[in-house]
């Protein structure tokens, strides 16, 4: 598919932000004036990761965002990214799915990344277990809808004291688990006895 020279930048954007595009148009969008653009590749699961690479190191913050999001992005290109001078840069790479264990728990220490790590499904137990007593409720409540949080935390995190937080942890799937209900029970009864 190849784009008129003249194409409106409506066109281009629909274009740049459509999978189904030919990577041989995402290469060439890839070099568009347009801001707008270059986001669309770089958020497009076809993009080929050179040009992933590349545009990771546009000057706009904008398009390094779109690529720390994408969850093709070179691991070597996220851990770069994690260390954005942008923090909304390094945001993204938290929540990446592809980003790296050890970049995870980095960033868990990070203050305005620290609820992007929470959520992540391949942030370590460890990590989601330290993240559970964190004082920001925002941070808590995505450990608590985390699917790989461990139930005692799941169970002390049900008596916290933000009703959000304690709503969320009825949404995660092990609580309602019938082969949790045993660990849940012996859990809280430990609450009780002053010993999780």
């Amino acid at each position: 598919m190849e784009l008129r020279k003249n194409a409106s930048i409506e066109t281009r954007m629909k274009v740049a932000r459509d999978p189904n595009t030919p990577v041989e148009t995402l290469v060439q969008l890839s070099r568009d004036n347009s801001w707008w653009v270059r986001y669309y590749v770089a958020e497009n699961p076809n993009t080929p990761v050179e040009v992933l690479v590349l545009l990771s190191q546009d000057e706009d913050e904008k398009i390094r965002r779109a690529v720390a999001g994408n969850p093709n992005a070179p691991i070597d290109t996220l851990v770069r990214l994690s260390r954005d001078e942008i923090r909304s840069v390094c945001r993204q790479v938290a929540g990446n799915p592809s980003t790296p264990v050890d970049v995870l728990v980095q960033l868990s220490q990070d203050e305005e990344a620290r609820r992007q790590v929470a959520q992540n499904p391949n942030t370590p137990v460890e990590t989601l277990v330290q993240l559970s007593q964190d004082e920001d409720w925002w941070v808590r409540y995505y450990v608590a809808e985390n699917p790989n949080t461990p139930v005692d935390i799941l169970v002390r995190l049900s008596q916290d004291e933000d009703e959000e937080v304690r709503a969320w942890v009825a949404e995660n799937p092990k609580w309602s688990d019938p082969k949790n209900q045993e660990k849940i029970k012996d859990a809280k009864y430990l609450i009780e006895l002053g010993l999780l």
